[in-house]
This record gives structure tokens, C-alpha cells and sequence, in this order.
């Protein structure tokens, strides 16, 4: 089953999202598709280096080991999977008669 960061990165396809990799590159474009272990494909990039110098590519496949943080739009905190339902208590199991 994914956790929490997964589910999200998912929920974030189709936005524009940024992301800063271990290098210290930040990467900036339209989330394409995106797996389970942090792998990123992003469209319309711009990339800017350590040294700030900026580049424009039009498809990136980003390992997502690489990755040191994500940056999705702030509209998806009322993505679905943050809503908390009425939460279903299991019952308490049975057991025997009370003894007295």
C-alpha cells in the first residue's frame, strides 16, 4: 500500500510542481507521471543550477532518488485522500459469559 508522499505526488499529476535535487539543481515543470518509488516525468521545464544559471528543457525524467524535497500547489491540501471520514471502530471482541 503507498504512504502519504506517494499518494500526493500522484494527486499532483497534471499541476505544476518544483522539486531541488541532492546536487542542489531545483526543477520546475508540469508533473507528467510519477511512480511509486519518487521517479518524476516533467514537461515545460526550467531547470536552474547552483550557480543560478537557468535552462529550459521540454521533457525530464527525474530519478526519484535524487530527489531531496517536492513542491506540489497549495490547492491539493483539500485533496481527497486528506479528508478524514467517520472513522469505523471495530467492535470489541466477544467474550464468554461474565463468571460471577
Amino acid at each position: 500500500m503507498s504512504n502519504i508522499p506517494v499518494k500526493l505526488l500522484n494527486e499532483a499529476q497534471g499541476h505544476v510542481v518544483s522539486l531541488e535535487l541532492t546536487t542542489g539543481e531545483t526543477y520546475r515543470g508540469k508533473l507528467v507521471e510519477s511512480e511509486d518509488n519518487m521517479n518524476v516525468q516533467l514537461r515545460d521545464v526550467t531547470v536552474t543550477g547552483v550557480d543560478s544559471q537557468v535552462t529550459r528543457m521540454d521533457h525530464v525524467f527525474v530519478r526519484g532518488s535524487h530527489v531531496r524535497f517536492f513542491v506540489v500547489p497549495d490547492m491539493l491540501e483539500n485533496a481527497p485522500l486528506f479528508k478524514i471520514g467517520p472513522q469505523s471502530r471495530p467492535s470489541p471482541p466477544i467474550r464468554g459469559p461474565k463468571k460471577r
